[in-house]
């Protein structure tokens, strides 16, 4: 395989006009506004090559610049992030391309590395993560998306309900083993990527508001792999407050293991 074709593109699809939250890629986490935060994780993973924020605002794309990412204005109506990464894919070379969720802060750039170098090594054409849930009020947040895979880690179905659900579990408990959440980040080969933005709007993904549900609904396998690295996800302007706290709290626990471990990492 080519260099050109073993480059991983992470795109961050980031829109101002968010129904339930405008200007959410803007929202300040400490001293950076959110997408930021998000991008820096994506630039510190080994395994990545590229790193574009692709928007529509040239508030969103001035917030980049500022700060030294890469953007990529995307003008147009497009259904779904994974619409726009599409899009991007069509004007940059590479085989591979990731759509990370503007919205879901990496703690460690290694959860990135945990979907690209399964994928890499697979024969597949989508993929994403999940991680075991822990608490029961995820299972219970309809913003919580939860999926179900089969034996082989491919996945059965991705939802906002409390799946699976234990009929004789009247309290609605995290079943440890069985209960994981969906991680808003997807590895497509170009092929597929370009191939799923083709199709339309499907039946459950209208329904359940979940893009992925696209690929299901048309014979798309996704392959799911699980990953232990922790994130924050946004989707509320009251979730920022809470999300700020953790993140600040995370950053100085992190800077804390780093003078202790010393210069050389021991």
């Amino acid at each position: 395989m080519s260099k050109t074709e073993r480059q991983v593109t992470v795109v961050i699809p980031a829109r101002y006009g968010s129904s339930r939250f405008p200007g959410k890629p803007l929202a300040r986490l400490g001293r950076k506004p959110m997408i930021q935060h998000v991008y820096e994780q994506a630039v510190a993973c080994r395994a990545v090559t590229n790193v574009l924020v692709a928007t529509d605002d040239d508030r969103i794309k001035q917030a980049i610049e500022q700060f030294g990412g890469r953007v990529v204005m995307v003008k147009g109506d497009y259904r779904t992030g994974t619409d726009r990464v599409a899009a991007v894919a069509t004007m940059y070379a590479g085989e591979y391309f990731v759509d990370l969720q503007g919205d879901e802060i990496p703690l460690d750039p290694d959860l990135l590395t945990d979907l690209i170098d399964p994928f890499l090594r697979a024969n597949v054409e989508m993929g994403t993560l999940k991680r075991a849930m822990d608490t029961t009020d995820d299972l219970q947040n309809p913003a919580i998306v939860k999926v179900v895979t089969d034996a082989q880690g491919y996945a059965l179905y991705f939802s906002r309900a409390p799946v699976p659900m234990v009929r004789d579990d009247a309290d609605g408990r995290v079943v440890g083993g069985l209960h994981h959440v969906h991680l808003g980040l997807y590895m497509y080969t170009r092929k597929a990527l370009l191939r799923f933005a083709e199709w339309p709007t499907s039946t459950l993904e209208d329904a359940e508001k979940l893009e992925q549900l696209r690929a299901l609904e048309n014979g798309m396998r996704i392959r799911v792999w699980e990953t232990k690295h922790a994130s924050l996800r946004v989707d509320t302007p009251e979730d920022v407050p809470e999300v700020a706290d953790k993140l600040q709290k995370f950053e100085v626990l992190k800077r804390e293991l780093n003078l202790t471990r010393g210069p050389a990492g021991r």
